[in-house]
């Protein structure tokens, strides 16, 4: 006997090496949930929210470079995939979405909750399709796994409710035999891109996360130039730490001076798997070289003089070879970026110690921007820093959140860092850290949570409960939208809209049967991080924090600055005006 259109998927995912599957169940999803409950190695995780469910099959897929899968049930639920769809699109990351729909019968009748879902899914997904016979499978599913993880991308496929439970008239094991290819560029072009680095004086590589699987050749290629190494966000992982000489943090809003310079000193930019999409952070009238795998990426976010499209630890190697070992370079500009990178940790490692605001210095500072004494972000993220074991998973909300995380959080050892880093949405810390940790649950992961993006999917604290997930929620309670706020302020507006009335997140933790902490007083807090760290299954750490914390640019320019200045007046003008005040 054939088998169902349920269970071939079923069976096709156990095949693949799929673990988890995350959803909301219903309707046309029963036969498909049905089978994965009755797959052996496959484990359905009933999510409080779609987004969620897709938020963590984008996070199991980064981890893993293996297929991540979520569902969405007919109209609304598959409508709710979409943000975290979008998430793992962004990603570059191979997701398989299987979308319900209506009976065949009813498709076009504008029935009860349908949806056009190849319409819906049309511009987040590499393919999308509905299957509308049984024996268009197991070919259709081939197809739209090849494409997720060819393509690195999204693959959604919808089912109507008539067509699950179906049997195929003609059965085989499906097939998704798929050998991913190295490309390099033309050696031509290689020996181009040579000739210009060998003429540079001052050259300064930005890393991104294209080029983590090639981190021995990138340093080998920074000893060769005496280049100091800008990185992404994405790029901490894999080439951040001391055993890397050559690394000066990063550029842009969440960056540092060290990189800033860096970047507008070099005569010579080489960018290495990155499509770091901030033009204004980029320097003027230098030589730009890019390697990507993309042609795609390659001058749409600065002219460049080589565009080199290839693998980046193929090109990188290949490069070496026509730069040759050639004279020792001058090494000024390589050490004078160092040296004030580590001036500028000296100083945040300052301002990040507890005790900071007691000495003469810091009373005046906290007098000015932090009179209730509230918990320093900075202090926060240092502290899960130095008591996090050195292969945890770290995820991180937009906003204020990630901040910290980029400044404070070395990804030192084996550690592993999620974010929404190109969608930029909200409220995926949380359910990334779900995802993460239902793919190891002896592994450390620890979500750095704002309080908006934490109570965004709030509901989903119940999903970790459930499953009784050891993921630790760190979250940052400024009672605000934090990056929100700190935009108005410096464009000269005072803060609106961004008051957050949170509830106790630690008590709320607790009535939902998880274990809740809530630290007030910066004396307590190396204590609680220690306990939260350390205390079995799920933990939530409330801390509140200091709202009024400023995360100072890169590069601060004197708009920016007056424009604080600005906002704080309207702000302190506006609160006097407000009825009942003095």
């Amino acid at each position: 006997m054939t088998r169902t259109v349920a269970r071939l998927i079923g069976d096709a995912l156990s095949q693949l090496g799929v673990r988890q599957v995350f959803g909301v169940v219903g309707d046309a999803l029963n036969p498909l949930t049905e089978a994965v409950r009755t797959t052996e190695d496959v484990e359905w995780v009933g999510c409080r929210h779609e987004e969620t469910a897709a938020f963590a099959a984008s996070a199991q897929s980064q981890l893993s470079g293996n297929l991540g899968v979520c569902m969405g049930t007919v109209g609304p639920g598959s409508i709710h995939l979409l943000n975290g769809l979008y998430d793992a699109a962004k990603s570059r990351t191979p997701v398989l979405a299987i979308a319900g729909q209506v009976p065949v019968t009813d498709m076009g009748s504008d029935y009860f909750q349908e949806v056009d879902n190849d319409a819906l899914f049309s511009d987040v997904a590499v393919f999308h399709a509905t299957i509308s016979s049984p024996d268009q499978l197991p070919q259709l599913l081939e197809t739209a796994v090849r494409n997720a993880l060819g393509r690195k991308g999204v693959a959604v496929l919808t089912v109507p409710g008539d067509i699950s439970d179906r049997r195929l008239s003609t059965d085989r094991t499906a097939r998704f035999s798929l050998s991913p290819g190295v490309t390099r560029p033309e050696e031509s072009a290689v020996r181009s891109a040579a000739g210009l680095l060998r003429r540079a004086e001052r050259v300064t590589l930005l890393v991104g996360q294209g080029a983590r699987a090639a981190r021995e050749d990138v340093l080998a290629l920074a000893d060769r130039l005496a280049a100091p190494m800008v990185l992404t966000l994405k790029a901490k992982e894999g080439f951040e730490g001391d055993d890397n000489p050559f690394q000066v943090g990063q550029t842009g809003l969440i960056g540092n001076p060290a990189a800033a310079s860096a970047m507008q000193e070099a005569d010579t930019l080489l960018l290495l798997g990155t499509d770091f999409p901030y033009r204004e952070w980029y320097p003027d009238g230098r030589t730009v070289i890019q390697v990507d795998t993309e042609a795609t990426h390659i001058g749409r976010r600065v002219p460049v003089d080589a565009g080199l499209v290839g693998d980046v630890g193929a090109t990188v190697r290949d490069l070496l070879r026509w730069l040759g070992s050639g004279e020792a370079r001058d090494r000024k500009h390589l050490d004078h970026a160092r040296g004030r990178f580590e001036s500028w940790r000296d100083g945040q490692a300052r301002l990040a110690d507890p005790t900071h605001d007691k000495g003469a210095v810091g009373r005046i500072r906290s007098a000015l921007d932090n009179p209730e004494n509230g918990v320093r972000p900075e202090a926060l993220a240092a502290t899960v820093d130095r008591v996090a074991a050195d292969n945890a998973v770290f995820t991180s909300d937009t906003g204020m959140a990630t901040v910290w995380l980029s400044r404070f959080v070395e990804m030192r050892g084996t550690r592993r860092l999620l974010g929404s880093y190109n969608l930029g949405s909200m409220a995926n810390a949380m359910p990334h850290a779900l995802g993460a940790q239902y793919l190891d649950r002896e592994r450390q992961v620890i979500a750095f949570c704002g309080d908006g993006g934490l109570s965004m999917l709030l509901g989903d604290l119940m999903t970790l409960r459930t499953g009784n997930l050891p993921v630790k929620l760190v979250v940052f309670d400024n009672r605000r939208l934090g990056m929100v706020k700190l935009e108005q302020e410096q464009a000269g507006l005072p803060e609106f809209g961004t008051l957050l009335d949170n509830p106790d997140f630690a008590a709320v933790a607790t009535a939902m049967g998880i274990t809740g902490i809530r630290v007030t007083d910066p004396a307590e807090l190396d204590e609680s991080v220690r306990r939260a760290l350390s205390t079995p299954g799920p933990v939530l750490l409330d801390v509140l924090t200091n709202p009024d914390e400023i995360a100072v640019p890169a590069e601060p320019t004197l708009a920016q600055g007056w424009g604080f200045a600005v906002a704080k007046v309207k702000e302190v003008v506006r609160s006097h005006r407000e009825p009942g005040s003095d």
